[in-house]
């Protein structure tokens, strides 16, 4: 079964809108493992609005699923934090300065030679690497050259055409997991999936290995509750 990962930045952006530790952002990492989560993913940004490079370290100390940090490695505090924490995997992610959220992957072809010395650097520590690319079979291939372990792949486009045409939104998606499959790498999803999109996605991508889900997923406790949404989305991925 693919592992869901919860992404809980957006538990650390309501606890850092009033100061003080409400809502316990540990806690919640913690509880979201009992109810079932098989991963936690933060992804630190350079100006601490959600995730702050602490919180890296606390979480650290009492996950006992996979930890995932995702960022941008040409951050060389993201860098260091990682490799302080050796995390079970890092996700590379292109963002710029300042970005609200990841908007695309990279370009595995024009920046190869810089992620084949980044993905050597943080396997070389024990760290899983997974590379966030956009769903073309190019960018497919070209990760392999890199060295990493994974792929992510950015389903934004997949989330926002899916009530349009389903089998249209998912198909360039199959052809970038057939690829990885053929390639030998690891596959990861995720960005904007949901209880309405996320069991199509899964049920139609082979060897889908992890995906990470945390606005949606936050959004959704508001009504359900976490324990109760947690387990919902676990269910899409049976």
């Amino acid at each position: 079964m693919t592992k869901l990962s919860v992404n809980i930045n957006k538990i650390a952006t309501l606890r850092n809108s009033r100061g003080g530790n409400n809502p316990d952002l540990v806690k919640v990492a913690l509880d979201c493992e009992r109810f079932g989560a098989e991963g936690i993913t933060v992804h630190p940004r350079p100006d601490e609005r959600h995730i702050r490079y602490q919180d890296v370290f606390e979480l650290k100390e009492v996950i006992s699923t996979e930890f995932n940090i995702e960022g941008n490695c040409r951050e060389q505090k993201f860098v260091d934090l990682v490799l302080a924490n050796k995390p079970a995997q890092v996700t590379l992610v292109p963002d710029a300065l300042g970005q609200i959220t990841s908007n695309h992957g990279w370009d595995t072809i024009k920046h190869q030679a810089y992620l084949q010395d980044m993905v050597a650097l943080f396997k070389s520590e024990g760290i899983r690497v997974s590379i966030f690319v956009d769903p073309v079979v190019e960018m497919v291939e070209g990760a392999l050259a890199t060295g990493t372990d994974r792929i992510e792949l950015y389903t934004e486009d997949y989330a926002k055409h899916y009530h349009i045409d389903k089998e249209k939104a998912i198909a360039p998606y199959l052809a970038a997991a057939n690829k990885a499959n053929e390639l030998g790498l690891g596959l990861n999803a995720g960005h904007d999936l949901d209880l309405h999109n996320l069991k199509y996605f899964a049920q139609h991508t082979p060897n889908l290995l992890e995906v990470s889900i945390g606005h949606a997923l936050v959004c959704d406790a508001l009504y359900y509750g976490l324990e109760n949404t947690v387990q919902l989305y676990l269910k899409q991925l049976v």
